[in-house]
């Protein structure tokens, strides 16, 4: 399975979450970290949900990178 993970940086550091699994979430000091630590996170995440007897969600959240060119800002003369 593949789930999308949404990585966020942070006033000091950076975060990740998994929209498709509520309360998988990780934090690091750098990117690098915190991409190591929701991979290992998302795991055991699974593992206590089979545990539990909840059922595993599949993958639905998708992602899109929008590119977008801003208006030139238009001067104001006195």
């Amino acid at each position: 399975m593949k789930y999308l993970a949404i990585i966020e940086k942070t006033d000091n550091g950076y975060s990740a979450y998994l929209p498709d699994l509520p309360g998988c979430i990780a934090a690091g000091d750098t990117r690098e970290e915190t991409e190591q630590l929701i991979r290992e996170g998302v795991v055991y995440h699974l593992e206590f949900m089979r545990e539990d007897g909840d059922p595993i969600p599949e993958p639905t959240t998708t992602a899109l990178t929008v590119e977008v060119e801003l208006p030139a800002v238009a001067s104001v003369s006195a």
